[in-house]
């Protein structure tokens, strides 16, 4: 059976590679309503993994933890716009995954490296690229 749904993969890509989460006691997985399902939840307790996710809004009582998702999930949804923006990585040009990794690696490295010389120069903008654009 092909996985269709977010719950799927996540369930498939435990059951596929099981040192994920053994290797990582008390593992904590950040996701979305994606993942609410009755069977993934029972998969992961299971393998005593948590997750973390938002309730369904008709459903009363708020999950555990619940209140901090909206920072983290807009932390990492500013990220993915700065990665997709300003580091093109859409466009990544990488032919092999390992190709992928290192293209998305340097461009990381680059960002790294100009806000840390936007902040030693005490440039008003730190987190821009613009400057180094030619």
């Amino acid at each position: 059976m092909h996985p269709s749904r977010p719950a799927d993969h996540l369930t498939a890509l435990i059951a596929t590679e099981p040192q994920l989460a053994t290797d990582r006691p008390r593992l904590l997985i950040l996701a979305d309503k994606g993942y609410i399902a009755t069977e993934l939840d029972r998969f992961l307790t299971d393998r005593s993994i948590s997750l973390l996710r938002p309730s369904y809004r008709d459903r009363g009582t708020p999950r555990p933890g619940e209140a901090l998702l909206k920072a983290v999930r807009q932390l990492i949804e500013s990220v993915n716009d700065t990665l997709k923006g300003q580091l093109d990585l859409e466009q990544h040009g990488g032919r092999t995954i390992e190709g992928v990794g290192v293209r998305v690696a340097q461009r990381i490295l680059v960002m790294t490296c100009a806000i840390w010389h936007n902040r030693t120069n005490g440039a008003p903008i730190t987190k821009s690229l613009i400057a180094y654009d030619h």
